[in-house]
């Protein structure tokens, strides 16, 4: 599904010069897989995931391919129209926007460029409110302004709502984790759970292994200084748990993550 090769990315520090932030990055994600990849602060993960969406501000060279297509060469609505999701770390609120126009009218506009039929009115709402209800979200927040006044997990449960009814080839979670409590990451997680139908993958970016126990990758990638120095299974999680990231990168990690 993506194939990413020898990928760097720089963009422009605070004196306008250029910093590479990816650095002859590799990795491969097959249909229905789910890869995790974690880093220490400033290894280039949040970087990663901008680049695969198209972001602007960054200059990227290498070769990524997205079901045969050449990623880098689209623009990032020709991104999502191929299936490609980036749920946001930092989700921004959208005023004067209504959440569930937004949502119906991003679904429809996406069916329409694939050739689809459009989801009427009833429909899109009917399944909006079976996912709200999985995610424990507040069914009001459909009728307010996107992410507008929104709790931090309300913003990050709105992002999962998205991918569940958008339903992409391939979902980028930057950070989905980070400020829930417990409870609002069992709903999140239950709901990817469900989602993984063997057709859809997944590239979480995380610091911290609790998601992964309960939406377990396939593979888990350590990412440093712009470029994947270790991969495995659930043990890489386990050893970041217990004793940072210095077994993989050496005594510059710092403390063990907990």
């Amino acid at each position: 599904m993506l194939e990413i090769r020898d990928l760097t990315a720089t963009v422009a520090d605070d004196d306008g010069a250029p910093k590479t932030v990816l650095d002859g990055l590799d990795l491969t994600i097959r249909t229905g897989e789910v890869h995790a990849v974690m880093g220490p602060n400033g290894a280039g993960k949040s970087t990663l995931a901008s680049v695969l969406a198209g972001r602007d501000g960054y200059e990227a060279t290498g070769q990524v391919t997205f079901d045969g297509q050449d990623l880098l060469a689209m623009e990032p609505e020709e991104r999502a129209i191929a299936g490609l999701f980036l749920a946001f770390q930092y989700p921004v609120a959208l005023p004067g926007v209504g959440n569930m126009h937004f949502l119906h009218s991003a679904l429809n506009a996406q069916n329409q460029a694939r050739g689809l039929t459009e989801a009427d009115a009833g429909t899109f709402l009917r399944e909006a409110r079976e996912v709200m209800a999985e995610l424990d979200m507040d069914a009001g927040l459909l009728g307010r302004a996107v992410n507008d006044g929104f709790s931090g997990g309300e913003k990050k449960r709105n992002e999962i709502l998205q991918l569940a009814l958008l339903r992409p080839r391939l979902a980028i979670l930057d950070e989905p984790d980070s400020g829930l409590d417990v409870d609002a990451l069992r709903a999140i997680a239950r709901t990817l759970e469900r989602l993984r139908d063997g057709e859809r993958s997944y590239l979480i970016i995380t610091h911290y292994p609790r998601l992964l126990e309960l939406v377990v990758p396939d593979h888990i990638h350590v990412l440093h200084r712009g470029s994947i120095v270790h991969s495995g299974g659930a043990e890489v999680a386990t050893a970041i748990d217990a004793d940072g990231y210095a077994p993989f990168i050496g005594a510059e990690a710092g403390t063990a993550v907990r």
